[in-house]
This record gives structure tokens, sequence and C-alpha cells, in this order.
């Protein structure tokens, strides 16, 4: 049974870090491209940051420096660490998992940055 399930999120200051895990499951975790991603009310899901099987990381402008994607296979868990967070960042925050074609998301876990 394929799962992406996020956890991590809640109430922080401006300033503060938050922890983001998405752990899977059913998934062949070391070939996935995984991902972060975001949304507000009323926008579309945008890209905060990737990081592919080989290791590769990239991020959105908006994050670099602040935000840092990391993989733990043998958990087969990926992470985000949110620091410096600004009521901009408020969001929910999703994972996904890219092989080809297959495009998994997670459930998604809310962040709320207050000023």
């Amino acid at each position: 049974q394929v799962q992406l399930v996020e956890s991590g999120g809640g109430l922080v200051q401006a300033g503060g870090s938050l922890r983001l895990s998405c752990a899977t499951s059913g998934i062949l975790f070391d070939y996935y491209t995984m991902g972060w991603y975001r949304q507000t009310p009323g926008k579309q899901r945008e890209l905060v940051a990737t990081i592919t099987s080989s290791g590769n990381t990239n991020y959105a402008d908006s994050v670099e420096g602040r935000f840092t994607i990391s993989t733990d296979n043998a958990k087969r868990t990926v992470y985000l660490q949110v620091s410096s967070l600004k009521p901009e960042d408020t969001a929910v925050y999703y994972c996904n998992a890219l092989l080809g074609r297959t495009s998994l998301w997670g459930q998604g876990t809310q962040v709320t940055v207050s000023s």
C-alpha cells in the first residue's frame, strides 16, 4: 500500500523553525525524486524544494538559504527543515514522490507563521 504521510507542521512565530517529515511506504524510495510543495487558499500549489535520488537539491528562490531538504533512505523519509520563517510561508505543505510519470502526494501538513 502506497502511503506518504506528512507530519511536523504547526503554529510558530516569525523567525522560528520547524522540521517537516514525510514518511513513505510502498514505494521504491531510493529511486524517487522527493519534493515539498506548498499551497495557500486560492493559489496554485508551488514548488518549495526537491531532492533527486542522487542527492541533488533544488529550491524555490523564496526559500533558498532558509529551508533544507534531506532524506533518510533507511527510514524512507524525506525532511524539510524550515528556518527563519516568515508569515508568507504560511501554507499547507505537501510531500511529493516523482518517478517517471508516477507522481504521488501526501495529505499535507499545515504550517502557520504568526507575525
